[in-house]
């Protein structure tokens, strides 16, 4: 009878293993948070990834959001409907429609995005020195156009 070896788990595979979990834990919290400004979850990330110094195409929007022009259309009317985001015409080429924030949608981005980088309690519970390990560890791997809020 042999006896297989003890497989040895990655560090590296283990350590996203973990970041995935404990990002999937803050996603389910997603849909209530968006529920909480009136939003739903596609809705709160299409405020989430408008520019809100530059008006943006819809056709742009399609390719940044990876979906359909009609899903676009779909969503920049939830936002208009709630007063967070208007259709313009764009100033060099009046067939082309843009997306801009209003200054309510501006405001309820930054809302958003304050609660969804509020840290959760058991990050909150490490001491200084384990946050300020992690903190150096992370900017190491995060690319730094995302490590900004």
């Amino acid at each position: 009878m042999t006896i297989e070896p003890v497989p040895v788990h990655d560090p590296a595979d283990t350590v996203w293993r973990l970041l995935t979990a404990l990002l999937m834990v803050r996603k389910e919290e997603f849909p209530a948070l968006a529920a909480s400004f009136g939003l739903n979850p596609g809705a709160m990330h299409a405020l989430l990834q408008l520019d809100p110094e530059e008006p943006q195409s819809m056709s742009s929007l399609a390719g940044a959001w990876k979906c359909d022009a009609s899903n676009v259309t779909w969503l920049v009317d939830r936002l208009e409907e709630h007063g967070l985001a208007e259709r313009r015409a764009h100033p060099g080429d009046r067939r082309i429609r843009t997306v801009a924030l209003t200054r309510k949608g501006a405001k309820i981005r930054s809302q958003v995005e304050a609660r969804m980088y509020e840290a959760p309690d058991n990050l909150r519970a490490l001491s200084l020195r384990d946050l300020e390990t992690l903190a150096k560890i992370l900017r190491k791997i995060v690319p730094e156009d995302r490590s900004r809020p």
